[in-house]
């Protein structure tokens, strides 16, 4: 009894915060691909991804690295 009065608030919280996450995904995957497979996007298509995942390492690095509080002496 007590894990499930314990356990049902952040389930609760965690599974409305994740919803709209996973809706706009989905269709931003569906988005991307259905310009993806177009032909007059397959020449800049591999340059416009680098720029993405250049910008998606960088917020990995931040949310990883550059908000880390410093433990002062």
């Amino acid at each position: 009894m007590i894990g499930d009065t314990v356990g049902d608030p952040f389930k609760d919280t965690s599974s409305v915060a994740l919803n709209p996450i996973i809706k706009f995904t989905t269709l931003f995957g569906l988005l991307a691909m259905e310009i993806a497979i177009t032909e007059s996007f397959r020449e800049t298509a591999p340059i416009i991804g680098w720029v993405f995942f250049a910008i998606s390492l960088f917020f990995v690095w931040r949310s990883f690295y550059g908000m880390r509080i410093v433990k002062e002496a």
